[in-house]
């Protein structure tokens, strides 16, 4: 590909949202029906999947780049 350094994703935007809302993970893991497995994966900027992701942005009322972005690796 373009040889540039690997992306990864981070959930730094996501956490910043709930704080700004008064929200704890907690609540927002059962609102969207999520495992807490998968919650310590965004915790660790890990992959998971997309119908996890948008279930945060519906219940959130966001789009993906107000919950996550794109970084180059050596920055996760």
């Amino acid at each position: 590909m373009g040889g540039g350094a690997e992306m990864k994703v981070r959930y730094n935007k996501l956490w910043k949202l709930l704080i700004d809302k008064g929200m704890k993970k907690s609540q927002l893991r059962e609102a969207v029906g999520a495992s807490k497995s998968t919650f310590a994966k965004l915790g660790k900027n890990e992959n998971v999947t997309l119908p996890v992701l948008l279930n945060i942005c519906e219940y959130l009322e966001c789009d993906f780049g107000d919950i996550m972005e794109a970084v180059p690796e050596n920055e996760v």
